[in-house]
């Protein structure tokens, strides 16, 4: 039993159509995925994909030759691998065995597992209309990204109107509603609206004092990305009530266990496509407080590559049983998704992942006194904003998009806030 040939193919999966434009300016590169296709000497093959911009551990060259002529059992626990790479090999093995992956993982504590749909941050029409489509696929949440750049109040009415009572929203803001005090506020506006469930890092998770004043003050649970602050300090001083868990399966199956003892719920954030979302639910199945909604990102994609997609009946998708992974991959959309080789090259001969072209537009943050704060990428505004460079929250405050027109004042522009953000009047 030893693998003999691991098969890497990068695809681009197109993102739905709302998404494309939703993405457009930040996480646009998350439709590139890799997939890894691993066969032994036994005849199985095991798949396994990455979001090779958003993950955990890329596969590498090394990582793929460490593991020919090994059996996939002394591999298997392996997080260095990278994502694809692990979960590959967990499939095989999986149907080598003739066993589903959560048999290779622990005891199955539950057959279905809750999921969540995601977006980032959008206007408030757009974030409804996500809402909708997640409420007619069958979900029951949605984790969204609240921004400095737009009406936090405003989005969450939106989706309160068009969403029934049991649907709930989970609000990460990245740390940027700044502290303590520019953040509590915010959240006692919020608590008018009772499909908002939970709050993720609504400030810096390094802020221990900020963020037990937030728990101690607010009726909502608050989630922290596990490891900061260390786990031990987040039990001891009472941070957070939960926590959020992205890691190898190996570190996922540690941490998952250190929540449990705690006592604290947590939720897997292994994004992807189908292949993952699958991978999500085998662990989700065995770890006894994964018992918050999954975050993988499958709705954002046009396709999953998957011949049967994921069924989500009443907010949670069944664990498969079938030996793997128990998914059949779609290997006719990977061939029509695939990248060109020719588009591979550049990036392949500098050592560098492929990537989609950067953007060009410029995203002005307009404030209802008129004034508006330029930046060249949304991704700027993170640390813009946690620094205290502008307000945490502004009523009304939105997020005005301007492609590239080819004119010089437009270059000019861009060009300046690619440096740092340019504060201005707001001229439409």
């Amino acid at each position: 039993m030893k693998i003999v040939d691991v098969e890497r193919t990068m695809v681009c999966v197109p993102f739905t159509e709302r998404q494309h434009r939703i993405t457009a300016r930040e996480v646009y590169n998350w439709n590139i995925f890799e997939l890894c296709k691993v066969t032994s000497d036994t005849g199985h093959v095991g798949w396994g994909e990455t979001v090779v911009h958003y993950t955990w551990a890329r596969v590498t060259n090394e990582s793929v030759e460490r593991v020919k002529g090994k059996s996939p059992a002394d591999v298997v626990h392996d997080d260095s691998l990278g994502s694809g790479l692990q979960m590959a090999i967990h499939d095989l093995l999986g149907k080598i065995l003739e066993v589903p992956v959560h048999r290779l993982l622990g005891n199955k504590v539950r057959d279905w597992v809750p999921i969540s749909w995601w977006s980032i941050d959008a206007s408030p029409q757009d974030w409804a209309a996500e809402a909708a489509d997640a409420v007619a696929a069958g979900y029951t949440s949605f984790k969204n990204k609240p921004r400095p750049w737009w009406d936090i109040v405003a989005q969450v009415a939106a989706v309160d109107k068009v969403v029934p009572r049991h649907f709930k929203l989970d609000l990460d803001a990245n740390g940027t509603w700044q502290n303590a005090a520019s953040a509590i506020p915010v959240i006692k506006k919020l608590e008018a609206y009772p499909i908002v469930a939970m709050y993720e890092t609504p400030i810096p998770q390094g802020d221990v004092l900020g963020n037990r004043q937030i728990r101690n003050t607010i009726s909502r649970p608050v989630a922290m990305h596990f490891g900061s602050p260390p786990y031990i300090t987040c039990v001891r001083e009472e941070v957070c009530d939960g926590f959020v868990i992205c890691a190898g399966k190996s570190a996922v199956m540690q941490q998952g266990t250190l929540s449990a003892e705690a006592q604290m719920p947590f939720w897997l954030q292994l994004v992807g496509n189908g292949l993952m979302a699958t991978w999500a639910a085998h662990l989700g199945a065995v770890l006894t407080h994964a018992t918050w909604p999954t975050i993988t990102c499958t709705n954002l994609y046009s396709h999953q590559l998957l011949k049967t997609p994921i069924d989500v009946v009443g907010g949670y998708h069944q664990v498969p049983e079938k030996p793997g992974l128990g998914v059949e991959v779609d290997e006719e959309a990977i061939e029509r998704f695939r990248i060109p080789a020719d588009d591979l090259e550049p990036f392949v001969a500098e050592g560098k992942p492929f990537n989609h072209p950067e953007p060009r537009l410029l995203n002005s943050i307009v404030y209802q006194d008129g004034s508006c704060v330029h930046m060249a990428f949304t991704s700027q505004g993170y640390g813009y904003f946690s620094a205290g460079h502008g307000p945490a929250y502004s009523e009304g405050v939105r997020l005005e998009i301007t492609p590239d027109d080819g004119s010089k004042e437009w270059s000019e522009l861009f060009e300046r806030a690619k440096e740092t953000p340019v504060r201005a009047r707001w001229s439409p």
